[in-house]
C-alpha cells in the first residue's frame, strides 16, 4: 500500500485477549466468600454479565459511571448464580474473574510498525479502563492514541470512534488501515469511516484474513 500513514487496531481478539473467566470466578467465590458453585453454572452467569457489559460500556465515559456499570454487573452476576449476596458483595469476585492478556504477537508487531514511522492507534467498544489494561500489558509506549467507545459516546461500527481516531493522529483516513478481528464492528466499521481493514482471524478459517500480526507488517508492506 503506498503513502500508508496510519494503523489503527481493535483491542478484545486482535491485540489482547481475556482468560477464561469462569474458572477464575468458581474459585474467588470459594475463597472469598466460602460458596462451591458449579463451573458450569459460573460459566453460564458470565455470559449473562458480559453481554451486559458489552451492550453498555460506551455509557462508562467516566471514573464514577464506571463504578456504576462494575457494580450493575455484578448485581446480575450473583442474580444469574441465585446467590443470596448483594452485587457490592460479588463485586470482588467478578473483579478477580476477569484477566487480560496480550497476544504474544501483539507488542513486536507494533514496536516494527512504530519503527517504520507509523502512528498507531487503538479503536475499541471499551470503557475507559482501557489505557490502563494496555499499560500494564506493556502495549501503550508504541501508540499514539487510544479511542473507546467510552470516550466518545458511540461503538463500532459507527464511524465516530475511528474519524476521533484520525483527528488525533492528523491522518486521512485514505492513509489509514484499521485491523481488528470483527468483520462488522471492525472493518464495516472501518469501512463507513473511509478506512481500508484488515480482517485477523485467529482460527484461520476466514478467507483473505491473517491469522495472526506477524504478518501483518508484511501485508502493508513494511520492510524488516
Amino acid at each position: 500500500m503506498t503513502r500508508l500513514g496510519a494503523v489503527t487496531f481493535d483491542a478484545m481478539g486482535t491485540l489482547v485477549a481475556i482468560e477464561p473467566p469462569a474458572p477464575r470466578l468458581q474459585q474467588s467465590l470459594e475463597r472469598r466468600l466460602g460458596l462451591a458453585v458449579d463451573l458450569g453454572h459460573c460459566e453460564a452467569a458470565m455470559r449473562v454479565e458480559m453481554r451486559h457489559y458489552r451492550a453498555h460500556c460506551a455509557a462508562a465515559r467516566d471514573a464514577p459511571a464506571l463504578a456504576a456499570l462494575r457494580l450493575e454487573c455484578s448485581s446480575l452476576l450473583a442474580d444469574a448464580l441465585a446467590l443470596e449476596v448483594s452485587g457490592a458483595e460479588l463485586l470482588p469476585s467478578l473483579t478477580d474473574a476477569i484477566s487480560f492478556y496480550a497476544y504474544p504477537d501483539a507488542q513486536p508487531a507494533l514496536e516494527r510498525l512504530a519503527a517504520a514511522g507509523l502512528k498507531l492507534a487503538v479503536v475499541a467498544n471499551w470503557d475507559i479502563s482501557l489505557h490502563d489494561v494496555l499499560a500494564r500489558l506493556g502495549l501503550v509506549s508504541s501508540l499514539d492514541a487510544v479511542v473507546t467507545a467510552a470516550a466518545v459516546g458511540a461503538s463500532k461500527p459507527d464511524p465516530r470512534p475511528f474519524l476521533v481516531a484520525l483527528e488525533r493522529l492528523g491522518v486521512e483516513a485514505a492513509l489509514c488501515v484499521h485491523v481488528g478481528d470483527d468483520p462488522v464492528t471492525d472493518v464495516a466499521g472501518a469501512e463507513a469511516a473511509g478506512i481500508s481493514a484488515i480482517l485477523v482471524d485467529r482460527s484461520g478459517r476466514a478467507a483473505d484474513s491473517l491469522r495472526d500480526l506477524a504478518e501483518l507488517a508484511t501485508r502493508l508492506g513494511v520492510p524488516a
